[in-house]
């Protein structure tokens, strides 16, 4: 069964004519990792906000591991969804890294001492025990993220939406964030909702789902997608350079692969290329 239903998902903002989302639909499996990927203003970070409740969707249905959300239901799913927003300062509210991550168990009437515990085992997860008593303010743009999803693991939800959760980091930071959440999503059996225009982030999912102007486009997964390279130019998106390599080389004459290469098995495909000269 799907741990996430949108079926006929449609909202539009009060100062536009245009729907933000319009009629979309898409079923998550629990345990998989999904990546909806689309230029900015494409409606992406708004489908984000619908599913938690942050906005209530005009049209259409949205269910989380079973229960429709609603007015009355919103508080129980938000139980089961922790979302780790673009800028994580925008998250924190605590004095000290500790004080952060045991905020979200404080609104839930979490006992003090499962409280620490989970706090110790949640910063254990990110490698930030040792940075506990630190001041978030005072942390590299990579800790901070560290920090925020420390604060999600601690409310032990089944569902994590990353919402470009790793646009602002630089590349080691996003690559250490990127193989932090792989581990955690295998080890606690998460289900990952990336919304992202990050080559790498979308690479690591199972599935892509491309989102234009508040329609999806396609569905299907990551080298599927990529093989596209110059459709998804087009709509404003990157591609992996081993992508955009063979579309400069298809313009100069080369017949090359039509299916997508990652750049190990096009540097193959180049020496088996030049073996043949």
């Amino acid at each position: 069964m799907a741990i996430i239903q949108v079926k006929n998902l449609s909202y539009k903002y009060h100062n536009s004519d245009t729907l933000a989302v319009d009629d979309v639909s898409f079923d998550i499996q629990a345990g998989d990792w999904v990546a909806i990927v689309g230029h900015n203003g494409s409606g992406k970070s708004t489908l984000a906000k619908l599913l938690i409740g942050l906005m209530p969707a005009q049209e259409g249905v949205i269910t989380i591991d079973g229960q429709e959300l609603s007015e009355q239901t919103v508080w129980q799913i938000r139980e089961k969804v922790g979302m780790v927003f673009q800028n994580p300062d925008n998250q924190f509210v605590g004095a000290t890294v500790a004080d952060d991550v045991a905020f979200g168990m404080e609104n839930r009437q979490v006992d003090r001492e499962t409280m620490q515990e989970r706090v110790t085992y949640a910063l254990k997860q990110v490698d930030m025990l040792d940075y506990q008593q630190r001041e978030p303010a005072n942390l590299s743009g990579g800790q901070k993220q560290r920090v925020a999803l420390a604060g999600v693991i601690a409310i032990a939800p089944k569902i994590l939406i990353l919402d470009e959760a790793t646009s602002m980091l630089d590349p080691r930071g996003r690559r250490e964030i990127l193989q932090t959440i792989k581990r955690l999503k295998d080890e606690l059996n998460l289900t990952v909702l990336s919304i992202t225009h990050d080559i790498d982030e979308a690479a690591s999912a199972d599935r892509i789902l491309v989102i234009d102007d508040g329609h999806f486009i396609e569905e299907d997964d990551p080298n599927s997608i990529f093989s596209h390279g110059s459709a998804l130019i087009e709509m404003g998106l990157d591609v992996p350079f081993s992508e955009k390599l063979k579309l400069a080389l298809s313009t100069r004459g080369l017949d090359v692969p039509a299916t997508y290469q990652d750049e190990g098995s096009l540097v193959d495909w180049l020496r088996t290329l030049r073996s043949t000269k």
